[in-house]
């Protein structure tokens, strides 16, 4: 299957941010090297969200556990796919706009009922308190990257390949750095814009990233977005270091310069929203 033209943002969290019965089960995983990488891992999850919508419409299945490993000097961290979280969410979007007899025909009432339990626990915080993880460990965005996840990360953390298969761009930060960027982008956004949009936006990331073990990584992945752009336009994508010059320029008063760089982005990435319209 293709890549799907999205993007990601993950946090990997060591092994002691899992109870005991997790740490196992995760260790196992990773040491019988069941885990799949961020290229293949997102087509493998979205197979597993339509298989499990497929089988019937009676009751949210259970799925297996899975996630990306990463080893990060000398720890293995693990960022869990939620998959049963994805299935409930995709069982109440193929409600979302569809006339009510449709929607109960592909999608009946108890179990959207189900999906829709399941999503509020998530939502609500209450799996954080009965099983000491936070609610959702990868965030995805479709035909670009959202603004406001440069915020966590810099230009400098860039890893990328463009070897033919394996097209990576990424960036990977201590969830320390991470905090103390989105602080720094909350307080400039704040004192500039007040309660705007992307102030909103950035205080939103900014809290869940909260959520998580001080050890961790974060990752900002263009996933299948890669194969939509050449080379250069790859190798030259500065887009972290804008969104830092943005708000230095907002820090400083420079409404022009702010602007400036915000129109650029803007415009960057409406160029890869259009593409999803191309025939």
């Amino acid at each position: 299957m293709p890549s799907l033209f999205a993007s990601y943002l993950r946090v990997y969290e060591p092994l002691t941010a899992f109870d005991r019965d997790r740490q196992v089960f995760w260790r196992k995983y990773a040491r019988e090297g069941r885990a799949l990488g961020p290229v293949e891992g997102p087509v493998r999850q979205r197979t597993a969200v339509l298989e499990a919508l497929g089988a019937g419409w009676t009751r949210l299945p259970d799925l297996p556990d899975e996630a990306y490993v990463l080893q990060w000097a000398d720890s293995l961290l693990i960022c869990p796919w939620n998959l049963r979280l994805r299935v409930a969410e995709a069982a109440l979007n193929a409600r979302d706009g569809v006339p009510s007899v449709l929607a109960d025909a592909f999608v009946p009432p108890v179990l959207a009922g189900q999906a829709k339990a399941i999503v509020e626990d998530w939502r609500s915080g209450a799996k954080v308190l009965e099983h000491g993880v936070p609610r959702v460990h990868e965030q995805i965005a479709t035909w670009g990257v959202p603004l406001r996840w440069f915020v966590f990360v810099d230009l400098e953390e860039r890893e990328i390949d463009l070897t033919a298969g394996r097209r990576t761009l990424r960036y990977r930060t201590e969830i320390s750095k991470a905090r103390r960027r989105a602080h720094r982008g909350v307080a400039v956004l704040r004192k500039s814009l007040g309660d705007a949009p992307i102030t909103e936006a950035v205080e939103e990331g900014t809290r869940w990233l909260e959520e998580f073990h001080p050890r961790s990584i974060v990752e900002l992945d263009y996933g299948g977005l890669v194969n939509l752009l050449p080379d250069d336009v790859l190798a030259g994508d500065d887009s972290p270091g804008l969104v830092a010059a943005g708000l230095s320029a907002l820090s400083r008063g420079d409404a022009d310069d702010a602007s400036a760089v915000y129109e650029k982005l803007v415009d960057r990435w409406r160029a890869v929203q259009l593409l999803e319209r191309c025939n």
